[in-house]
């Protein structure tokens, strides 16, 4: 899992309320097992029409955003039914954090695991950063893990909160595995001390 350290990048503005992760990647694309080769169907129904051509008013259809690695969306992201291919399609598009005041928690668990930082921030934060958003690539965002701080265009710095061993597995780029691996030398060691204890295990 690639690390995250500090993104600066273009946040697409997505103000809508309950975006669910059947709108995140609809049901008919949960066939692979793959985590590569989603992000061409993200939000598959709302950026294209039954023809396959692109909608051309949808935020990532717009020639700013293509390239957006942050989304600033609406309260309750990613609610809905579970599956990590919501955070799958997302990371293959580009996008490394979301932004909201509120996420599911299935949602926001599968996020760390796929190294996404979802940030929660006040309602008045997130506004400020929409409009932001709203600016197209001239308006960056900087996101700094580290430092816990989403700082918008003109310097205005937004604190948030992250669980610490979130934040160490992000900045480190652990997944589950790597989380156990980190406990290699320990593991090697309980079980050599259990192999010579009891031999006949």
């Amino acid at each position: 899992m690639d690390k995250f350290t500090t993104l600066s990048g273009v946040a697409a503005p997505m103000p809508l309320v309950n975006i669910d992760t059947d709108m995140i990647i609809p049901k008919q694309f949960l066939k692979t097992i793959h985590r590569s080769g989603l992000g061409k169907n993200l939000f598959d129904e709302m950026r294209y029409d039954r023809e396959g051509n692109e909608i051309a008013d949808f935020v990532l259809n717009q020639p700013a955003y293509r390239s957006a690695e942050i989304i600033v969306a609406g309260d309750n992201f990613g609610c809905g039914s579970s599956r990590e291919h919501a955070p799958w399609a997302l990371l293959d598009f580009g996008i490394r954090c979301v932004i909201s005041t509120s996420f599911a928690d299935i949602f926001y668990n599968n996020c760390f695991k796929n190294g996404i930082l979802p940030v929660k921030l006040p309602q008045e934060a997130v506004d400020a950063l929409m409009e932001d958003a709203r600016n197209g690539a001239n308006a960056k965002l900087t996101v700094d893990l580290e430092a816990q701080t989403v700082t918008s265009p003109d310097g205005t710095a937004y604190s948030f909160e992250i669980d610490p061993t979130r934040k160490h597995n992000l900045l480190n780029g652990l997944d589950d595995i790597g989380q156990t691996l980190e406990k290699s030398a320990a593991i090697d060691a309980f079980e050599a001390q259990a192999g010579q204890s009891r031999p006949w295990v």
